[in-house]
């Protein structure tokens, strides 16, 4: 038993074999309008419109045990996000024969000039939105797969939401048909626009060449716009993200981390960084600090989320955390932040007095402290070091 996979683009059928096997079926199933274009005059094969896909199966397996030859027409690459899964999973790959033609992705990135080797394809079908957002806005070069209840517009509005910064959208729609439409924008125009729900949308920054990746932390402090010294130094910053030990990737909503008193934002951007399939949410009160922190993300490719507010009372909408790093702010802050960890959860914080360490060590079980101090080169030769202030750090579990 042999049923035959044809991809079509632009509703031509590519190819002698794929077109073949359209001559020969018995039965054709696909969209209905697809069928329509690709159904051979006077052909008298029987028609399965795939609507609902678990029913159409079914009527497919039946015809299948009454060994008739059987021809699936679908669009571009049935097999990139396509109706081959749940044939596979139905009738078993060893059973298809499968014709491709190029996948709206491939066409999509075409139209634009852009190579796409190192490009994430993002599908809003079959996921949750949040998910396909979230996935999207981590990924310098990226093609997301819209959908009627997950539109161009809604997912433009949602990464601004989130953070995103790709400097460039562009809405491929109806592509290789005689009504294909490309046009280029950027996330304001993307979440402003009326387009076509079924589109491939690409999100990409520059040239759209991506660059090398970085997973490095501990940045220097030059690497981020920041006042009065107000960020937490790089050694102190390795530290940090070593206690805080950044959860892996995990099936559901995505882990969450909270930089509170994120002032320039470092630790933030570094764990996204290391971390992008995380959401994290950057607190802080002061304006031009959380402005800061929302520059500092786009210059570094990441997207979080900053929240200008004073906490504890900004914590009430934010979703619980998984991890914690506390950089200002009182002991009710601290406290506040750790009773809202998820069970497992680590919450990191740093002091500048003795004092406030010894009494955040008292609720989370754990101090060190933290001193480095800068090489400096003498002017007749020979070095010294440049004395530094301690800082105290505290973590523990919940």
């Amino acid at each position: 038993m042999t049923i035959a996979v044809v991809g079509a683009v632009g509703w031509a059928v590519t190819g002698t074999a794929a077109q073949r096997a359209i001559e020969e079926a018995d039965v054709l199933v696909g969209g209905a309008r697809l069928l329509s274009a690709v159904t051979p005059t006077g052909s008298e094969a029987e028609q399965i419109v795939l609507g609902n896909v678990a029913e159409a199966l079914e009527r497919v397996a039946m015809r299948v045990d009454e060994g008739r030859q059987i021809c699936v027409v679908a669009s571009g690459d049935p097999g990139f996000f396509g109706i081959v899964r749940a044939l596979g999973e139905r009738f078993g790959p060893q059973a298809l024969d499968v014709h491709p033609s190029p996948s709206s992705v491939s066409l999509a990135f075409a139209r634009l000039g852009l190579p796409w080797d190192d490009a994430a394809v993002v599908s809003a079908h079959g996921r949750t939105f949040a998910d396909a957002v979230r996935a999207a806005s981590t990924c310098p070069k990226v093609a997301v797969l819209t959908a009627p209840d997950n539109t161009p517009a809604e997912l433009g509005a949602a990464l601004i939401k989130l953070g995103a910064t790709h400097q460039h959208a562009a809405v491929a729609a109806h592509l290789g048909g005689r009504d294909e439409s490309v046009c280029v924008t950027d996330l304001a125009g993307l979440a402003a626009g009326t387009w076509d729900p079924l589109a491939v949308v690409v999100l990409w920054s520059g040239l759209g060449i991506a660059r090398e990746a970085s997973l490095g932390w501990g940045l220097p402090s030059s690497a981020y716009r920041h006042r009065d010294g107000m960020i937490t130094k790089p050694p102190v910053r390795s530290v940090v993200l070593g206690l805080l030990g950044l959860p892996g990737p995990r099936p559901g909503a995505p882990p969450v981390l909270w930089d509170v008193g994120a002032g320039s934002g470092s630790v933030a951007i570094e764990c996204a960084r290391l971390a992008p399939w995380m959401e994290v949410v950057a607190v802080e009160a002061d304006s031009a600090s959380a402005a800061d922190c929302a520059v500092n993300s786009r210059s570094h490719g990441v997207a979080i989320r900053v929240v200008e507010g004073v906490a504890p009372e900004c914590f009430q909408p934010l979703p619980d955390p998984d991890r914690v790093f506390v950089g200002g702010g009182g002991l009710d802050v601290l406290e506040a932040a750790h009773r809202r960890l998820r069970p497992g959860g680590v919450t990191v914080a740093t002091h500048a007095a003795i004092d406030r360490a010894a009494a955040a060590a008292s609720l989370l079980g754990n101090l060190i402290e933290v001193t480095a101090n800068q090489g400096e080169e003498l002017p007749g030769g020979g070095w010294r070091l440049l004395a530094a202030n301690p800082v105290f750090v505290t973590w523990g579990t919940r």
